[in-house]
């Protein structure tokens, strides 16, 4: 049986502890990460803006690859991630980190499951929680973007253009997100959450509207792992 610590942890049967900070801080990066795949290419004329638009309207499912990298205070010392994504509208998704450690994160739309073999432990929160006004909502959202986030367009750097979507609610748990793009797609993402680290992702490798096998947004805790419900 897992209860929810005093402290703000998550304690299992044999004392293992998942931090809610570790949560906060890996399921908003790797959320934000499938939000972008690869647009088709569109006018070098159209800002930032209207290419994200132009995905949300366009891009039903997407398969791809990643680097995560985290830098500011806490961030030292911390490996570069690595994996593979898949995502499907509305809400399903599969985040997978192969190197330097094996973690998974799965929607089927209305959970999202958090595994850590590690610590052979999984947890679960309602796909509303998970999603909300995070990073998510971008991809996830069928109403107008302007309703959980300002957008601003960014001045351009690294041979990108930038766009800025900044979440109307105080809970969100980070402070922004930059999307660098090139050639209407977006290729970089940048996040500073509420600890003051920065998570950058990288994009690679990405196929667009791919048919993706139902079997790979479904998950069931292997047997013996300890679960974690955070349902509303």
């Amino acid at each position: 049986m897992m209860k929810f610590g005093e402290t703000g942890t998550y304690k299992s049967i044999d004392g293992a502890r998942i931090s809610a900070r570790r949560f906060l801080v890996c399921a908003g990066a790797t959320l934000l990460a499938m939000l972008f795949v690869a647009l088709p290419q569109r006018s070098f004329a159209a800002s930032a803006q209207q290419q994200l638009q132009s995905f949300v309207d366009t891009i039903h499912s997407a398969t791809g690859q990643f680097q995560q990298d985290r830098s500011g205070d806490g961030a030292g010392g911390q490996r570069s991630q690595s994996g593979t994504f898949a995502f499907q509208r509305p809400g399903k998704f599969r985040w997978q980190v192969t190197k330097p450690y094996a973690q998974l994160i799965v929607s089927d739309g209305r959970h999202v499951y958090q595994y850590d073999p590690d610590l052979d432990q999984v947890t679960e929160r309602t796909a509303s929680q998970a999603v909300g006004a995070s990073p998510a909502a971008l991809l996830f959202g069928s109403g107008s973007l302007s309703d959980a986030f300002t957008l601003t367009s960014q001045p351009d750097h690294d041979n990108l253009q930038w766009l800025r979507a900044t979440p109307k609610t105080s809970n969100a748990g980070f402070t922004h997100v930059d999307i660098g793009f090139s050639g209407g797609i977006p290729v970089r993402l940048e996040l500073l959450d509420a600890f003051g680290q920065t998570t950058r992702i990288t994009l690679s490798q990405m196929v667009t509207n791919p048919t993706i096998a139902a079997d790979q947004f479904q998950f069931t805790p292997p047997k013996g792992a300890a679960l974690v419900k955070m349902n509303e």
